[in-house]
């Protein structure tokens, strides 16, 4: 994995990784993770492009002062940082909450946006794990921080180990879920991810629902990627995403969690890869993006083969004739 590398911007400390030399393709992770997250990935894909990998402000290695957490923060962030490393445009690979910084980021700066990757993406629909929901209340931060007693760790640990051996849909993320804690280490870290729940999910599920721009992606390569067995975010939000964006690709990897780019790292690469090679770089001029909004009709562009992927019995795909509700 690249090393860490920091840039100070607006005051704060950015930090990132940084692989590769070629067309530029930025990793986003989710919450409470960091750049690590995206390791298995990172050596075959930095081969052909340059590859930039930030830890989000309030994670990992980046500061995390008391300030925005929204997702709209978050891609301005990702654009002043682009920016300050002289990166004009980028393909966006986002995971979980950072699927919804890559399509805000492609929202607010499509100039700059020559693909979308959402894998396992928040901002779809309502539902969210009830763990997530949970974390969002009033002093959860507190309960975080006593789960990190040696007592109460032992416990939590063996926890984790009997819901791998339940077969429950969980179990399959537990330890993943586990190392995401882990990566709080301190009140500041348990502080900044709190704040950044509460700005997407509150406790009756996400709070927003990024379906109602989702024509907007006729014009923008556009790949989904989700585990069919995901706990966190269902499959059954691939279906919906799939199609409310038109010309999108979908890929559904089996008995797979939140994580698929941890659990059949090769296949995500490869089909990563094949994505960028088989679709053709979106360009918006001012003039093209002011239509698009008034007019809700895209210039068509080539668009990723299609996925060859059914829907699996248990993923809850809606009826393809069917329109998608706004959470």
């Amino acid at each position: 994995m690249a090393r860490l590398r920091y840039r100070t911007i607006h005051g704060h400390k950015h930090a990132f990784r940084m692989a590769g030399n070629g067309p530029a393709v930025l990793l986003i992770h989710g919450i409470g993770d960091s750049s690590e997250t995206w390791a298995p990935i990172v050596p075959g894909l930095a081969r052909n492009h340059r590859v930039i990998v930030p830890d989000l402000l309030g994670h990992g290695e980046s500061d995390k002062p008391r300030g925005d957490y929204s997702i709209g923060g978050y891609a301005n962030g990702m654009r002043d940082l682009l920016s300050v490393l002289g990166i004009d445009r980028v393909t966006l690979v986002g995971h979980s909450l950072g699927g919804g910084v890559a399509m805000q980021f492609a929202y607010q700066y499509p100039e700059r946006t020559e693909r979308i990757v959402l894998v396992a993406t928040g901002g779809v629909a309502r539902h969210v794990t009830p763990l997530l929901r949970a974390a969002s209340l009033p002093g959860a931060e507190l309960l975080m921080a006593g789960m990190k007693l040696p007592t109460v760790r032992w416990q939590v640990t063996a926890a984790v180990k009997l819901l791998q051996l339940s077969g429950l849909p969980l179990g399959r993320d537990a330890p993943e879920l586990l190392r995401v804690l882990d990566a709080l280490p301190n009140a500041d870290s348990r502080l900044a991810f709190g704040r950044t729940l509460r700005a997407v999910v509150d406790w009756r599920g996400q709070l927003g629902t990024l379906l109602d721009r989702c024509y907007l992606t006729e014009g923008m390569p556009t790949m989904l990627v989700w585990g069919d067995k995901d706990p966190i975010l269902p499959a059954s939000h691939a279906w919906l995403a799939h199609i409310a964006m038109p010309g999108s690709r979908l890929e559904l990897f089996s008995d797979t969690g939140h994580f698929p780019f941890h659990t059949q790292p090769q296949r995500f690469l490869d089909i990563l890869l094949d994505f960028m090679a088989t679709t053709e770089a979106a360009g918006f001029s001012a003039e093209e993006w002011r239509q698009m909004l008034r007019n809700r009709r895209v210039k068509p562009r080539r668009a990723a083969r299609p996925a060859s992927a059914a829907p699996p019995q248990d993923a809850g795909a809606p009826d393809p004739a069917a329109r998608p509700e706004a959470a």
